[in-house]
């Protein structure tokens, strides 16, 4: 019953080379980011030129294509999210990096990892603080707030993830868990 679906979702195994890129990448990343809350640009770069030299080595000038379509993605994406105040420069750069070195079609499956990782990682966090009722009148503020094209941070500054009452995770760990779970089920699965 479920077979079918999943199987659209769930693309094909990574070849390896893209695989070591992507774990050195993530790990690096989310080690720099729980230790200084701050992904290197060097770590970004480099995973972003990794994947495309890998993607050149393994396909060719074709394999440019779902590198520089799974970079524009992640970066535009994140990017938003960087406009809304709702992310740090560094993890707009660190998953552009993803997208480059996954393609499209697998960084949507780690994209989709990530964000299911790093909204449980943030409820826990929430109660663990005891401030999973402010969390959540939160969430729904900022809903309410786009939805109106208005800029929620102006009006409660701990709506900006840069401000200091603002609950934060290193997302870079988000990130890592999430391609780490994607490279599994896509070995998994098949």
């Amino acid at each position: 019953m479920w077979g079918r679906p999943l199987q659209l979702l769930i693309p094909p195994p990574l070849p390896p080379l893209l695989e070591i890129v992507l774990l050195l990448t993530v790990l690096t990343a989310a080690f720099h980011d729980a230790r200084s809350r701050k992904i290197p640009n060097t770590v970004a770069v480099a995973g972003f030129l990794g994947g495309i030299a890998a993607h050149l080595h393994l396909f060719g000038l074709a394999g440019l294509r779902p590198a520089l379509l799974g970079f524009a993605a992640a970066f535009a994406l994140y990017f938003v999210l960087y406009l809304l105040h709702a992310m740090g420069a560094g993890d707009v750069k660190l998953m552009g990096a993803v997208g480059a070195i996954a393609g499209f079609r697998a960084w949507i499956l780690v994209l989709l990892a990530t964000l299911i990782i790093g909204a449980v990682a943030a409820l826990i966090m929430a109660v663990s603080k005891g401030r999973l009722r402010s969390t959540l009148w939160n969430v729904g503020y900022l809903i309410r707030e786009l939805a109106s094209f208005r800029a929620p941070w102006l009006a409660h500054e701990q709506l900006d993830v840069k401000h200091e009452s603002t609950l934060r995770l290193p997302h870079g760990l988000s990130i890592a868990a999430g391609a780490m779970v994607s490279l599994m089920l896509m070995r998994g699965w098949r």
